[in-house]
């Protein structure tokens, strides 16, 4: 009897233990749960740093397009055009129609534009003269003949990490950084709709 004793646990020593491991669990919650606020966090400038190329890309496409009064651009970047051109962007945004007459800078005029694209063509023509190669019978006149081009620029809206809806903080190129409410001239920069704060102390909608 006095072995089976020996080998038990005292109620006070059960205790002990439960204790001990009820700390652990209580400082492993916080870690855990600044783990996953960490990835979302990441996710958030990750998104933000696609959505922001987005719209660079977009702006740079717009470079030499829409003339005053147009509702195309035409082919303005021949040689002599004498429209400067970013050597990034292979096409010229060819839809005037999306441009309203105060957005003068041509930046995006919504994000949905970003996802349901633009029509364009190229900044160039063919340089191929005669037929072309291989098995394409294409006439020269043919192939610089600009067909409707569409570019994608998001393939989806993304949603706000912190606030699991794409409901984002808009600004246009006329407006100071820490406007609340968007115009609706076009899209500048974006924010993120949450007040909260960052693991450092910084506020999500200041990134």
């Amino acid at each position: 009897m006095n072995s089976l004793r020996q080998k038990g646990y005292s109620l006070l020593e059960l205790v002990a233990t439960l204790s001990v491991l009820a700390i652990l669990v209580m400082g492993a919650i916080p870690l855990a749960q600044n783990a996953v606020k960490r990835q979302k966090e990441t996710r958030l400038r990750e998104t933000l740093r696609e959505m922001r190329r987005a719209i660079d890309e977009f702006k740079r496409d717009s470079l030499g397009a829409c003339p005053q009064g147009a509702v195309a651009s035409g082919n303005r970047t021949v040689p002599g055009g004498n429209v400067p051109v970013d050597p990034r962007s292979r096409v010229v945004i060819d839809d005037c129609t999306i441009f309203t007459t105060d957005n003068i800078d041509r930046f995006p005029p919504s994000l949905q534009v970003l996802v349901d694209g633009v029509k364009v063509r190229p900044r160039a023509v063919d340089v191929r003269g005669g037929r072309g190669l291989g098995d394409d019978d294409q006439q020269a006149t043919e192939i610089n003949t600009n067909k409707e081009r569409k570019k994608i620029y998001l393939r989806e809206l993304p949603v706000d990490p912190m606030t699991g809806k794409a409901d984002w903080k808009l600004r246009s190129s006329y407006q100071e950084k820490d406007a609340d409410n968007w115009d609706s001239i076009n899209v500048f920069d974006i924010r993120s709709a949450s007040d909260q704060e960052a693991l450092n102390g910084e506020k999500y909608s200041d990134w």
